[in-house]
């Protein structure tokens, strides 16, 4: 009967002991203990402001070579990696019936051109007989003017020197009908002649091939494409720039290239052109990097990772943008007072590569903001402060 006593006294202090170990639990680890949190300081710093963005070599001066007219392949003559020179013939395309109109457009005007020249003639005889009737018209007016023939005779003699001037004037028409018909046959052959040369395919520049689309034998219709031709002078990067972080961008703007095929190598470059027109849809612009000095062994359609050099900002408030956070519809931090949260909207800036946003408005130098936290914030929450925070095991 003694012993009761005191093993009651015994699990009372075990009960005692676990009662206490459990609100410890609850008060630190449990739902009532404060959640785990990271600080950063709001700070004046320079802020670089870069942008990134990912581009594709393409040539800024690209060809479409091929047919102005519906035709067969006869001749190709350069290949994919051919170097090319202004004038080059390139490829040939299959003239059919182009030998055979040239030389009916030949002998067409060849007839015209004799045509003209009898014309020439038959008009410089109309205009002696002309001059030769006038004349005998103008002696024989003068005789009936003297009495010494009849009026009958007279009459018939001008009669006779107009009919001539008629003639004349039926061979200057038949001399213009006949060089009419000469510039329409010479420009018939013109025509047929530059139709014949549009089937051979010349360089427009000194360049390289890079692609080969059709072979010998193949048919082509007006305006396909049978290789492509490019200045490799003039090799730049067509990069897409999110349109959220585009301010500033503008020609000018010094820039540096990663090359896949060379990740380790960094290329400088300047923005060349900047697109009117943007990507609506994927929500970016495009921006057309050119090379301070060109690379050997350039590649049509590799990809490259892009960053953009703007000026930086001096004496700028910054703080960590994982620190932004969204509580309904506004943008702002979680501040801590008296160890419990407090949401705060403020404007913001420029960002940079390493993570950094400025402040423009509603923070002081100084003040601290939560990073990152254990669980979702909600106003006026416990918390604590922690240099990391660690994931629960499994």
């Amino acid at each position: 009967m003694k012993l009761r006593p005191r093993r009651a006294l015994a699990i009372g202090a075990v009960i005692a002991v676990a009662l206490g170990g459990l609100a410890w639990v609850i008060a630190t680890q449990g739902p009532l203990a404060p959640i785990k949190v990271t600080v950063a300081q709001a700070k004046e710093t320079t802020l670089a402001l870069s942008v990134f963005g990912i581009g594709t070599v393409e040539a800024r001066r690209s060809y479409n070579i091929g047919p102005s007219a519906t035709g067969r392949v006869t001749k190709v003559l350069v290949d994919q990696g051919d170097k090319v020179t202004v004038g080059q013939l390139l490829a040939e395309m299959d003239p059919i019936d182009l030998e055979e109109r040239m030389q009916s457009s030949q002998a067409a005007a060849d007839r015209a051109a004799h045509n003209v020249k009898s014309a020439e003639a038959s008009v410089a005889e109309a205009e002696s007989r002309a001059q030769t009737a006038e004349a005998s018209a103008d002696r024989y007016a003068e005789l009936r003017r003297k009495n010494f023939i009849s009026q009958e005779a007279a009459d018939a003699k001008r009669h006779e020197a107009n009919a001539a001037q008629a003639g004349r004037a039926g061979a200057e028409a038949a001399l213009a009908a006949a060089r009419d018909e000469m510039r329409r046959t010479m420009a018939e052959r013109t025509g047929t002649g530059k139709l014949r040369a549009q089937l051979r395919l010349f360089s427009p520049v000194n360049g390289v091939v890079v692609s080969r689309l059709a072979e010998p034998g193949s048919t082509l219709v007006a305006g396909q494409t049978l290789m492509q031709v490019i200045d490799p002078t003039s090799q730049w990067v067509r990069t897409r720039i999110d349109q959220g972080r585009s301010a500033g961008l503008a020609v000018g703007l010094p820039a540096e290239i990663v090359l896949r095929s060379k990740p380790g190598q960094s290329l400088q470059g300047r923005v060349e052109r900047v697109d009117l027109v943007g990507d609506a849809v994927a929500e970016e612009r495009i921006a057309n990097i050119g090379f301070v000095q060109l690379p050997a062994g350039l590649t049509i359609g590799e990809l490259t990772e892009v960053t953009l050099r703007r000026p930086p900002i001096e004496h700028a408030l910054a703080i960590p943008a994982a620190a932004i956070k969204q509580l309904g519809k506004e943008a702002g931090v979680w501040l801590l007072e008296d160890g419990r949260t407090v949401f705060r909207t403020l404007a913001t800036g420029a960002a940079s590569l390493e993570g950094l946003v400025q402040v423009t408005s509603g923070l002081k130098p100084g003040e601290s903001v939560i990073i990152h936290s254990s669980k979702p914030l909600t106003p006026n929450m416990p918390v604590k402060v922690v240099d990391a925070l660690v994931r629960d095991s499994p």
